[in-house]
């Protein structure tokens, strides 16, 4: 997937939720993430959270590395999980 794609991509998400392209930077620059799997049949792992959370990250299993390819085919067959790390903003 292209940079160009996933910005069109992304752009349709936020207006399809009413979010306004603006606060969604502010509040993504306040983002860590970590992509991965938990082993080579696992689906892939995206860990997502606040930076103030960077510390919880480490007391979850440990995700491999994937490489582009491998996420953009996870993307393509809908073979990946989200998961939140600490506290969800308010």
């Amino acid at each position: 997937m292209s940079e160009a794609d996933l910005n069109n991509h992304l752009s349709k998400v936020l207006q399809g939720l009413e979010v306004d392209p603006a606060s969604f930077d502010a509040f993504a620059s306040q983002l860590v993430w970590r992509i991965g799997r938990t082993s080579e049949d696992a689906p892939l792992t995206i860990r997502v959270g606040l930076a103030t959370s960077t510390p919880q990250f480490e007391d979850l299993p440990k995700l491999h590395n994937a490489s582009d390819a491998e996420m953009e085919a996870a993307m393509n067959e809908q073979d990946y999980r989200v998961e939140w790390v600490g506290r969800f903003p308010e």
